[in-house]
């Protein structure tokens, strides 16, 4: 009985999966934890939480936003919200 449950049930959790929305894509070419560039230390850990992809200079970054993940996001959200920094002006050619 149990795993005729199981086989009835294996397709609808295959359903879910698909019907459920993409994480809204990382922002930044940074890590949110310790600010390095992104591919530094190797290639990008990405983890997805609370709805969003997040990516991480290391493993050990996921385990320090685990600890305060508000504080992080609030940090992110920020930082994406600043406008691209303007490229020095030029000076005149003569």
């Amino acid at each position: 009985m149990r795993r005729i449950l199981l086989a009835a049930l294996l397709p609808l959790a295959a359903w879910a999966a698909d019907a459920a929305p993409a994480p809204t894509p990382y922002p930044l070419t940074t890590c949110v934890v310790s600010g390095e560039a992104l591919g530094g230390m190797g290639a990008p850990v990405v983890a997805v939480r609370q709805g969003r992809e997040l990516k991480f200079c290391c493993k050990g970054c996921i385990k320090d936003f685990d600890k305060d993940p508000a504080k992080y996001l609030k940090a992110l959200d920020a930082t994406a919200a600043k406008p691209a920094a303007k490229p020095a002006a030029q000076p005149a050619a003569k």
